[in-house]
């Protein structure tokens, strides 16, 4: 059975009901929980409006459960669709300007053999690879038409096999069918969509002493290793609940603008792991850390000596949470990627064309498997750090796009989705000084009733705090 005909219809409130018991976690939880709403909210053929409120919903109730276990009161939390879809538009504005952030050679093109391929560009050596590849010249002066002329020489599978040789990222466009008849696809069938395995022993550490009377995370520490925006989105979730999030920049690699966004609540720091004064300060910043949350290219963390097996020793009881872009095993499992490229790669694009009756792809209407893995990352850790208080251990916590991607298929089909005009984001907006100039951006759409989610720490760029934790 393919994998868009599992459930049927869709029904966020079982599907997060199944999420939840699947971690093992107690049913008196899900009798708190209001979801609201009902696809299409988006025009899309897909439940994205329901894949955004699942993922969220089941981050933020894990945080009341882990205030209810702190000594709290279960309290009721309530997410609405259209308000958890609008959260994951990645919409925001600095100085009342709407940001624009993708590159302009970003996006898809129809090659020689009259296959699609996606090209994704936001970074500046990712876009002049793939612009040196072609034999176009490198730079932000070439245009799409130069690029379009020039993949007229390949076929889109070539192109998407040298390019992942030479470690760029672009994904040629399969069908469904394609996408799981592929190896790739056949090894995450069998994948967990949120993978949480013990990693080594270690005491139960005791919650913090803090009185959980403001936000169910206060007093817990995070470390977020993280750059485009699904890791981002799970720390800036961790924030809203009350944890110490502590955003671990190097100052020789890009950010894209997305980070003035997904930077509420963090403290934002610069810490070069080429050095080894870097790697003495990460490694004194994780003795006091309960989370490391990391995106890095696969192996890139181990190398430096920062893994998981290695972050357990330094830090007895840690939760390491990884993204990746393909899952874990597989012949993909090292290669790089981001959300938009697993659309294309995984058939959503084709079949969001296909849908829409037009003669190529057609994107979702946002980057809905970043923000979903992002809550997913953000589920699972909460989830293991109630393992590790009850148990003890370190734990290992795995989300990929790839997987989730399968996960949203699983939701089914939405009848007349793309008939759905995409709504204002205005009525969502909330608007608050920031380290890159006042910051209108969408306000959290989990309501707690007890505890309310908020960002008490500004966005701040790179490098504007030190790299030591607060005193408690």
């Amino acid at each position: 059975m393919s994998p868009e005909d599992l459930s049927g219809a869709n029904n966020a409130q079982s599907v997060l009901q199944t999420l939840w018991r699947d971690m093992a976690l107690p049913d008196e939880a899900l009798t708190h929980i209001q979801l609201t709403g009902k696809d299409p909210v988006f025009p899309s053929s897909f439940a994205v409006g329901a894949a955004a409120q699942v993922t969220m919903a089941a981050a933020a109730l894990a945080a009341a459960e882990i205030g209810f276990l702190r000594g709290g009161a279960r309290q009721r939390v309530a997410v609405d669709m259209l308000a958890a879809a609008q959260e994951c538009r990645s919409y925001f504005r600095i100085g009342g300007v709407e940001q624009e952030i993708h590159d302009k050679i970003t996006g898809v093109y129809r090659c020689g053999d009259g296959g699609w391929l996606r090209i994704h560009a936001n970074f500046a050596h990712h876009r002049d690879g793939a612009l040196a590849l072609l034999g176009c010249p490198t730079g932000p002066g070439t245009s799409k038409e130069a690029v379009t002329h020039a993949l007229a020489r390949w076929t889109a599978l070539d192109f998407e096999q040298a390019a992942a040789e030479a470690g760029l990222v672009v994904a040629a466009m399969r069908t469904f069918d394609e996408w799981d008849a592929h190896p790739q696809g056949i090894a995450l069938a069998s994948q967990p969509l949120i993978s949480i395995t013990k990693i080594a022993d270690a005491d139960p550490l005791p919650w913090p002493q803090e009185t959980p009377d403001t936000r169910p995370l206060q007093g817990i520490r995070v470390l977020d290793l993280t750059r485009i925006i699904a890791g981002p989105v799970c720390g800036r979730a961790l924030a809203a609940y009350g944890a110490d999030v502590m955003l671990v920049n190097s100052p020789h690699l890009p950010n894209i603008d997305t980070i003035a966004e997904t930077s509420r609540g963090k403290l934002s720091v610069h810490v070069d792991l080429r050095t080894g004064t870097g790697q003495s300060t990460l490694r004194q910043l994780l003795k006091d850390a309960r989370v490391f949350v990391q995106g890095y290219r696969p192996g890139g963390l181990e190398e430096l000596g920062f893994g998981a097996a290695e972050a357990a020793k330094q830090r007895p009881g840690i939760v390491y949470v990884t993204l990746s872009a393909y899952g874990e095993h597989g012949p993909w499992s090292g290669r790089r990627g981001f959300d938009s490229l697993v659309q294309t790669a995984s058939g959503f694009n084709h079949a969001e064309g296909l849908a829409a009756g037009i003669d190529g792809p057609r994107a979702l209407p946002m980057q809905i498997l970043d923000h979903a893995s992002g809550y997913l990352m953000a589920f699972g850790t909460q989830v293991a750090l109630m393992r590790q208080a009850a148990q003890g251990g370190s734990w290992h916590v795995r989300v990929s796009l790839a997987r989730t991607a399968r996960w949203l298929r699983s939701l089914g089909r939405v009848e007349g989705g793309l008939a759905c005009a995409m709504p204002s984001v205005d009525d969502y907006l909330e608007t608050t000084p920031s380290g890159f100039g006042d910051l209108t951006a969408v306000r959290h759409a989990a309501r707690f009733a007890d505890t309310p989610a908020a960002w008490t720490r500004p966005s701040m760029p790179p490098g504007s705090h030190p790299p030591v934790w607060p005193e408690s």
